[in-house]
């Protein structure tokens, strides 16, 4: 099984660069984050004949939303307000499977918390910190867990020091200061989730999801972070088989900030 996440950043903008995007990974089951359409106008008749029937949306106009795409199918669509903002950052399904048992997909986009990394200052900070929280809490408080769980999205996070073009230089900067780092890691404890891109590719080696816009030539300097994330629970460790990142798309005509990320279940 493939499950790969993108934030696409308008899924009605670049419809044509995940219709390649899927004729390239083939992936089973396709997270998206930033879609940034209602539902009544995400393009679910497009992605149903690129063959992904079975859809879990939670969108709002021109900002954040979420989607999961399969074509495997969903049970359970469940879309979860956090810091009491029903602004589209978090949808889960079911993924039902004859190969694996269920497995509980969690879709995130978490917020990306301004440019000032003070919470007393930004108020956007303030809501990042909190939102993290109360995602921990909910997760150490669920009594029933299915067994076999995956957390995707983009987290707006880059929490290892190779997963930054300079650790030192961006200790000051939202999405790799050590309050959003240490979150980041009691989310992750919370699960407990294993980072299953950094299983197949070392943690030692620098490996990046985003650039900015607003770098010229991003590829000559490739000041990026790896912002996008796939978690597995312990009871999957064993089945992560492979895990890519696709840079290529950054280059595309009118391309997203970010790339997509894939893993294979085995």
């Amino acid at each position: 099984m493939k499950i790969s996440t993108w934030n696409i950043n308008s899924v009605r903008l670049r419809l044509s660069s995940l219709a390649q995007i899927i004729r390239d990974i083939c992936p089973d089951v396709i997270c998206l984050q930033e879609t940034k359409v209602t539902n009544e106008l995400f393009p679910s008749k497009e992605l149903s004949a690129l063959g992904y029937p079975y859809q879990a949306v939670a969108g709002m106009k021109s900002y954040n939303g979420v989607a999961i795409l399969s074509r495997l199918p969903l049970t359970k669509i469940i879309v979860r307000d956090w810091c009491k903002k029903a602004d589209c950052r978090h949808i889960s399904a079911i993924i039902q499977d004859t190969t694996f048992s269920p497995i509980e997909l969690h879709n995130f986009y978490i917020p990306a918390g301004g440019d000032t990394p003070n919470p007393i200052e930004n108020e956007k900070f303030a809501h990042k910190l909190a939102f993290l929280k109360e995602v921990t809490e909910w997760q150490k408080s669920r009594t029933k867990k299915t067994k076999n769980m995956v957390l995707v999205g983009d987290l707006n996070i880059a929490p290892l020091p190779s997963d930054v073009w300079s650790h030192k230089q961006l200790l000051k900067v939202v999405s790799h200061t050590p309050i959003e780092t240490e979150a980041l890691k009691q989310l992750q404890i919370s699960g407990p989730w294993v980072d299953a891109v950094r299983k197949i590719i070392p943690p030692q080696k620098n490996l990046f999801t985003w650039w900015s816009y607003r770098s010229k030539d991003w590829t000559k300097n490739n000041r990026g972070r790896r912002l996008d994330h796939i978690w597995v629970s312990e009871s999957l460790k064993q089945n992560v088989s492979d895990a890519n990142v696709y840079q290529d798309t950054r280059s595309w005509e009118r391309p997203s900030d970010h790339i997509p990320v894939t893993i294979t279940l085995s």
